[in-house]
């Protein structure tokens, strides 16, 4: 029996279209490096520091391949630096992405409704960014971040979607089996790929992202159809 439900972020919980978060999130980190690199030098070094990361399978913290790929475009005692200047985006400019968020009631109508149901809920989000950044977003979407039992980020978690070691790394660290799972995105294949493990999967499509080679989701439907779907689960019984 489905007790776990497992989140996407950006596009599910964060009501965002991806074309919205990457212009301002780019924008705003263009800004606040600009005062020592060019912003379309820094995005290129970011895109390929990125890509290594997304296709790492090594056991290895995102934040640790991707710091290690950011410095061989740097020279090395400019890696501190950079360092101190990305997490000081992350505690003030970052902040320009809450102008084009608005929480969607629906969505936390069925977080409530799931807590008060006895679900476990965890965010699972693609970690490429540090826990401050993704904890910031959980907050603008209407959410406290202590709802959730779970949340990825690229400090503690060692690999991406849409790799299935991603998914397989929330389930042992939680101590989870697939079958208690339901896997909720608006990626019809980084989120569905969820599926090759046996998960239930549920695709929110107000803002679904196009992709080639979609997966078939068991459910689908928007903020407001899976608020319907959420009443129709069973009560857990609280553990005593």
């Amino acid at each position: 029996m489905i007790d776990t439900i497992l989140f996407d972020l950006d596009g599910t919980l964060l009501p965002i279209a991806m074309d919205d978060f990457e212009r301002v999130y780019f924008n705003g980190l263009g800004n606040h490096f600009q005062d020592i690199i060019e912003p379309e030098k820094l995005f290129g070094m970011l895109h390929r520091s990125m890509q290594v990361m997304v296709e790492n399978t090594e056991k290895i913290s995102n934040e640790k391949v991707f710091m290690d790929a950011f410095a061989t475009y740097i020279a090395a005692e400019d890696l501190a630096m950079y360092q101190a200047r990305f997490m000081d985006f992350y505690l003030s400019g970052f902040d320009a992405l809450k102008t084009v968020i608005t929480p969607n009631p629906w969505m936390r109508e069925a977080i409530t409704l799931l807590k008060t149901k006895q679900y476990n809920l965890i965010v699972a989000t693609n970690p490429l960014f540090p826990k401050l950044a993704i904890d910031k977003r959980i907050e603008w979407a209407g959410f406290d971040v202590s709802e959730f039992s779970y949340v990825t980020d690229y400090e503690q978690n060692h690999y991406c979607k849409p790799h299935l070691q991603y998914y397989e790394e929330i389930l042992s660290d939680n101590k989870l089996k697939p079958e208690q799972c339901l896997m909720v995105g608006n990626d019809p294949f980084e989120d569905m790929i969820a599926s090759k493990l046996n998960m239930t999967t549920f695709l929110i499509e107000d803002h679904v992202i196009e992709r080639d080679n979609p997966i078939p989701a068991h459910h689908q439907g928007s903020y407001e159809d899976f608020y319907e779907f959420v009443k129709q689960l069973p009560t857990h019984q609280k553990e005593q």
